[in-house]
Order: C-alpha cells, then structure tokens, then sequence
C-alpha cells in the first residue's frame, strides 16, 4: 500500500487558540479587504454566490458564511487515482503521508554542477527511476521544465504524457497557456486522475488566467492545489504568523471559487512560502522557518478540514548533492511531516527550484524511507516488551543474537538504507572507498536498465498521440509555436527516440 501511516502525536508549535486567531484574521481580511480575482465568469460566479465584487478593482469580499460554505463541502480527504489502482492514494486521510517526486527546471551536471535542459532520454530516465523507487508514491508536476528541442507551449503537455506512458503511478502537472485542457484529456484516455496546480499571486490576487483555470478544473472534477508562493517581507508580511494569514485569504479565495462551482471539488492547500534573503532580495530556501511556518500552516489547514502539501523540503539553497543540501531537506522534511502534511514533494529537488536530479532522487528516497520509519513511532505490546525473554535471556554473558524474537523483530524495527555506506571502515577503505553519491549514481544505472517500459495499451496510446497532435495543431495555429520551433521539434518527434527514448 502506498504512503506510510503516522502513529505518532502530531507536532503542533501553535496552541489551539493562536491557531483560532490566524483563522479569524484571514476571515477578516476576506471579508474586508476581500482578493483581487479576475474574469468576469469568476465575478459572476462569486457574486451569485454572496461575495461583495468591486468590477471596476476586480476586488472581490468574502463574506464569512460564504467562506464556511464552500469548506463545509470541501472533503477532507479524496482519491487520487492512478491508472494501476492499487497506487491510488488517498489524499487528506488521517495518520497518512504520502512522497511526491520534487521538481525543478534543469538537470545538473553531477562531475561540474552546472545546469543544462535535459534531453528526452535524460527526461524519460527520470521518469523510469521515480516509477521504480519504493518511497515515491506519486510523480509530481513538471519533474523538469519539459526537456530540449520542444516548443515552450508544448513542454508540459510531452512531459505529462511521458510519465503516463511510463509509470502507473498517481500523478500531478503543471499548466501554461490553457494546456491543462489537454493534460486532464490525456489522464482520462488512460483512466487516472491528475493533479494539477493552480498559483494565485501573493499578496492577495488570483489573476483571470488563474481564476479560469480553476473553473475548468473544477467543472472536469479533476483535483487541484493552490500555491501562491509569497515571500515573507516582500510579498507576504515578514513575520510568520502574518505570512499565514494573508497566504490562507489567497487560498480560502480560489477555494470559494471552486465550491461555487462544483461542490465537493477536491482540493489541496499548499505550502510555499518562503522567507526573504535580506542579503541578496531572493527567496531564502532551505531557511529552518519555512519549515516552521509550514508546520502551522499543516496546523490551520487541519483545522479548516483541508488536505496539505508542503514544498519546504523539495528545494535546497545548495547548488551541489553536498551536506547542505542533506540536511536542509531533511530537517524540512521531517517537520513537514511530523506536523501532518497530507502529500510532500521530496524526490529530487535542489539548488533553489533551479534544478532536479534523479540520483538526487535516490538519495532521497532514503530520506523518505527513514521519515517513514519514525512515523510509525514505538509499538508497545506484550510481544514488543520481551519481558518472558529478558528474563529468560538474563544478565551477561546472555545474548538476544540467537533468539527467535530477534529474527522475528529486527527487520521491522529497523529500516535499512540503501544507497547509504555502512560498511566498516575497513571494507569501505578497501572497496573503493564510495559515498552515497556514488551508490546513487550506480542504483541509477540499474533502475533504469531494469524498468519494465511502457504501460499503456495500443488505444491508450493512440489516445494520448491523438490528444498530442490536437495541442500541436492548435498552438501552430495560435502563434505559439513558431516556424522554426517547428522545424527542431519535427525533427525529434521524427526520430527514434520518440514516443520511447
């Protein structure tokens, strides 16, 4: 079954009643400041719905009893279906996590650390290892910006349909220029579900591209999260209670919306806020309160009914697969997870959403499994106590080394790394004298030489090709993809390496 269960207490750094009082401030601000949303369909849909719409401002208030309206029928936990539906996840349940793959723009040259686009092959390769690694329960949106000699427009909807040729895992993508049409066409010609993203602008604005993005969505009963990404003391107040309140106005916003349009939407708030480098005006990724605010943000969406994800852990300030990067995806991850995120996109990501990497991936895969593990916390039953066998067992010289009850219990007490060197020193001195980064870079090799390939069926294919050469059409006919464009993406849809590299 995918995901680990959580048999822990949940970490809580807000008590009850500060949580109560960031949710009574986003209320106010909705209904007194209200949100800038665009589009007159989403004005119309708002406004028949109870919101107060300034047209000219395209400023819309929330009324409280609107907003408590749409998050009474919002489900606190959905099914996310994936084409072979044992890997369906159930998405909100309680005491459930799942990993997500990260996502970035570029590859990473592992010997120079410098960043390229990726070629179909590379981007495939990616595909085939996440579908392999046992932590990754689901592929997330845009595992890398598309990849060489494809159109802009098309890049997201030939990275969709790679992952739905290679893997029958639950899955997500991103969307640009109305593509998420196409995309969801795609998921349903293979029968899964996709989970897709919607970004409203931090502070306090759903743009018209955004606000009928999440209209189509909800009419095709597709699940969707909303990001708005704010910086905290540039986009979102510094402080991080502040940066709760006006993140949850921006998000209770686009959730209206949807309910308005298709009671019981199913929909994911998500965590992506980070604070402000005050040394150089960027994001501050791997900062510890980004993971601090993500806690209770999982907190205050708990409390609204609301399932989470957190991008905190899926990015990493380091520019190399280094110690940096281990740890400030790992402490990320852990309190992400420890505080009752729903879904957390892990797998892969680095040096500031600039990149991505498979062996990354493997690394981190190992990262999950050990979150995993602490998850499920210390059972304590009359087997686990071993009080008959301590006594039987006794003082020194006894050993539990040949004990029944050891070989019964030790492997599910422990879990076990795999690309992690924990040879002696001797072994390790002697063997060549390999990190995890190497491992990594071996596994790799393996996982790939060893994925079984395509999973889709010949109408399933024909389906998805079909669907391809519609967005194609269109977007040559609109101007979005020029000419020359044309001609190198031609030219790779024509070679060997297409549909399978």
């Amino acid at each position: 079954m995918p995901g680990f269960p959580v048999q822990i207490k949940k970490m809580e750094v807000l008590g009850l009643g500060e949580i109560e009082a960031i949710r009574e401030a986003a209320f106010d601000v909705m209904a007194t400041t209200g949100v800038m949303v665009g589009g007159e369909e989403a004005h119309r849909l708002l406004e028949d719905a109870g919101c107060h719409v300034d047209r000219e401002r395209s400023m819309v208030r929330f009324p409280r009893e609107v907003v408590e309206t749409a998050l009474a029928v919002t489900p606190r936990s959905f099914v996310l279906k994936a084409q072979d539906e044992s890997n369906s996840l159930e998405i909100g349940k309680d005491d459930h996590l799942y990993f997500f793959s990260s996502c970035g723009l570029h590859t990473v040259d592992l010997d120079t650390w410098e960043q390229r686009e990726p070629t179909r092959k590379e981007f495939h390769d990616f595909v085939r290892v996440l579908d392999s690694l046992p932590n990754v329960d689901g592929i997330a949106p845009f595992i890398w910006w598309g990849f060489a000699r494809v159109p802009q427009a098309m890049r997201l909807l030939e990275s969709n349909a790679a992952k739905l040729r290679l893997s029958t895992k639950a899955q997500g993508e991103g969307a640009v220029l109305g593509n998420d049409t196409w995309n969801v066409e795609m998921a349903r010609a293979v029968g899964q579900d996709l989970w897709n993203l919607v970004n409203p602008v931090a502070p306090l604005a759903i743009p018209e591209e955004e606000s009928a993005k999440i209209i189509r969505l909800a009419r095709a009963d597709m699940p969707f999260s909303v990001t708005a990404g704010p910086t905290l003391g540039a986009t979102a107040p510094a402080t991080l209670a502040g940066g709760l309140v006006s993140n949850a106005a921006e998000h209770l916003a686009a959730l209206v919306l949807a309910q308005v349009v298709r009671p019981g939407t199913r929909f994911i708030s998500g965590h992506m806020a980070h604070a402000q480098n005050m040394t150089n005006g960027s994001p501050f990724f791997g900062q510890v309160t980004n993971a601090l605010q993500a806690a209770g943000f999982n907190q205050l969406w708990d409390l609204l009914g609301v399932p989470t994800y957190n991008t905190c852990s899926t990015w990493t300030g380091s520019k190399s697969i280094d110690y940096q990067a281990g740890y400030e995806t790992a402490l990320a991850a852990t309190i992400a997870a420890a505080s009752g995120a729903s879904l957390l996109p892990m797998q892969g990501g680095m040096t500031a959403q600039l990149a991505a990497s498979p062996v990354k991936a493997i690394i981190d895969d190992d990262v999950a499994g050990m979150i995993g593990r602490f998850l499920q916390g210390i059972e304590v039953t009359g087997d686990t106590l071993a009080v008959d066998l301590i006594k039987q067992v006794g003082p020194m010289p006894g050993t539990y080394l040949g004990e029944a009850h050891t070989r019964e219990w030790w492997r599910k007490e422990q879990y076990r790394p795999v690309v992690a060197d924990h040879s002696s020193y001797e072994e390790w001195a002697t063997s060549g004298k390999k990190v995890a980064l190497d491992h990594a870079r071996e596994k790799m090799d393996a996982l790939v030489a060893s994925h079984p390939g395509t999973r889709l069926s010949a109408s399933q294919e024909e389906a998805v090709e079909s669907i391809l050469q519609e967005a194609r059409a269109h977007y040559r006919k609109t101007g979005l993809i020029t000419e020359e464009e044309w001609a190198v993406y031609q030219e790779d849809l024509n070679s060997d390496e297409y549909p399978y590299a």
